[in-house]
């Protein structure tokens, strides 16, 4: 599923494919408890964090090979240059190939560091 049509995050979540639910739903609740202020909406047919009145910073998606965590800001990326190194990430995509491999941890980090000061999606 590349672009979604569903209208919320729970719609969204219902069509994943079984394998990869529990995967997106952990990144769901980690968004969520991580992300004070920001508003999850659905964005480009995936869920997305929005921080009041702003353009979306964090969006993840199930891709037909991977799952997707979206990482807007550029100021973040560059600050966790050395920990990203090692993953598979395009410019401010994070791909995770197996639902399994989900770093939550690390993207808990970038999470924390996303809310922590405000910044601009670049």
């Amino acid at each position: 599923m590349v672009h979604s049509t569903a209208k919320n995050v729970d719609a969204y979540l219902a069509e994943v494919p079984e394998e990869r639910r529990e995967a997106l739903v952990g990144l769901r609740e980690l968004c969520r408890a991580e992300l004070t202020g920001f508003d999850e909406v659905m964005a480009y047919g995936m869920p997305a964090y929005v921080p009041g009145g702003g353009a979306a910073e964090i969006a993840f998606a199930s891709q037909k090979q991977y799952i997707s965590f979206y990482l807007m800001r550029g100021d973040v990326r560059e600050a966790f240059e050395e920990r990203l190194a090692g993953h598979d990430m395009g410019k401010g995509c994070l791909r995770f190939r197996k639902a399994g491999d989900v770093d939550l941890e690390l993207v808990r980090d970038l999470l924390r560091a996303t809310a922590a000061e405000p910044g601009a999606p670049r």
